[in-house]
């Protein structure tokens, strides 16, 4: 039998909790797990943001922490690509996509090439773009 391997895409910036809630529960639904950290020039085209923590970096956290088995670059916003780099046979996803257009389009895009789409539930209290506005707001007080 071969073993199922697992995609948990991310831009990786400001990791939290939410962060590592997702690669955990990845993890606990494949044999291989490997980490997509989005690179930083799509993450600029398709947030309008640029991370805080250069992509060199994000990969070496994403590594580090001891739950994925390898992390991919993604240079693409199209999950095909990293699909046909990858091979994986399940996409994770926070629940904040089920339901919407975007995640919609994925699940029609994985569906084409046999991938199933697991969302698991968003950590709410947390996110990358949260920490940011904290941080935005705090440096505005000092100021």
């Amino acid at each position: 039998m071969s073993k199922v391997v697992g995609y948990v895409p991310g831009v990786f910036d400001l990791f939290h909790v939410g962060h590592l809630n997702a690669l955990r529960q990845g993890r606990s639904m494949c044999d291989v797990l490997v980490a997509g950290v989005v690179s930083d020039e799509v993450c600029e085209a398709a947030k309008g943001i640029r991370p805080t923590v250069p992509l060199r970096e994000r990969l070496e956290i994403v590594k580090a922490i001891g739950i994925v088995d390898d992390a991919y670059v993604e240079v693409t916003t199209d999950k095909r690509d990293a699909w046909r780099d990858v091979g994986f046979h399940k996409i994770f996803k926070g629940d904040d996509w089920l339901g919407t257009p975007k995640g919609e389009r994925l699940e029609e895009l994985m569906a084409e090439v046999g991938v199933e789409v697991v969302y698991f539930p968003y950590t709410v209290h947390t996110s990358s773009t949260a920490l940011r506005a904290h941080l935005a707001r705090a440096a505005e007080r000092v100021s």
